[in-house]
């Protein structure tokens, strides 16, 4: 099996190994999750000119696609309790389902069945921060900012140092329409660390930008990490994820394979992808 995890990470890019704080109340409870995804006219097998696309099938038709129904199963049963003083990576593989996992936690997937309880609301960093093109850089840390519950004189005093960290220059002022994908993959994560949410949840997928926007970013995620109540971080990285975490799960087909010290189930981790162990022999160590 090969695997594109990276265990070489520049160590001056790494945030300092997390602390382990004492734990408080239980912030985030998933219980017995499953999330199924359902596939419209997806057919196994056949030839290309076979599997018509549903956009020819449903324009051919005059109505939606009848065909048949294909279920995937995403998340299967997973089941975890998260505290407060908590740091947590979630490992697998490419399509595990870890960060199907992430977006359920943070309400952004409703459960095929099962239970997901936060004791405030999750924020996915980069993800709540919609931008809107027509709208100049400045409006749209505005608006970004009252999104996330500021203030009209905590938005305003924030815009300097948003634009900052951004590097926006005299774009600030220009639409965000012509802004390239860097710039504004830049805004969008500086305006989502405006403030410190109680529950952070962060997906190295998201993760943008020039190897010294990446740097400034880390530090940022180290700070709010520090701030924040409890903090999930989906990664490929097990160097990065042993040093912003104390706990780890590890997700593989959907279903939780293992969950306990960061270091354990990264090495249990660790030797599945490298084909010396198989995902079933995987224990619960926590």
């Amino acid at each position: 099996m090969t695997e594109d995890t990276d265990y070489e990470v520049d160590p001056e890019n790494l945030p300092r190994r997390a602390p382990r704080k004492p734990l408080g109340p239980p912030s985030v409870v998933v219980d017995d999750l499953h999330i199924t995804y359902r596939v419209f006219g997806a057919r196994r097998g056949g030839t290309a000119q076979e599997r018509k696309s549903l956009w020819d099938k449903a324009v051919s038709l005059g109505r939606p696609d009848t065909g048949p129904i294909t279920h995937v199963p995403a998340v299967r049963g997973v089941s975890f309790v998260a505290h407060h003083g908590e740091s947590i990576g979630i490992l697998g593989t490419n399509g595990s389902g870890k960060s199907t996992l992430l977006r359920a936690a943070a309400g952004l997937l409703p459960p095929t069945s099962g239970r997901v309880y936060t004791s405030a609301e999750p924020e996915l960093l980069g993800v709540n921060a919609a931008l809107m093109p027509r709208l100049t850089g400045e409006r749209n840390i505005v608006v970004g900012g009252l999104a996330l519950g500021l203030n009209a004189k905590e938005v305003r005093e924030n815009v300097p140092a948003v634009a900052d960290f951004a590097e926006l220059g005299d774009f600030l002022y220009l639409p965000m329409s012509s802004y390239s994908s860097g710039m504004a993959s830049r805004l969008r994560f500086a305006i989502s660390t405006i403030r410190t949410p109680e529950i952070l949840m962060i997906d190295e997928a998201l993760a943008t930008g020039d190897a010294s926007f990446r740097k400034k970013s880390t530090r940022r995620i180290e700070e709010i990490r520090e701030q924040a109540g409890t903090v999930f971080f989906v990664s490929h990285s097990l160097a990065s994820v042993r040093a912003m975490c104390t706990r780890a799960l590890w997700i593989e087909k959907g279903k939780l394979v293992a969950d306990g010290d960061v270091d354990e189930v990264a090495d249990a981790y660790h030797a599945f992808v490298e084909g010396r162990t198989d995902a079933s022999s995987g224990a619960k160590l926590r």
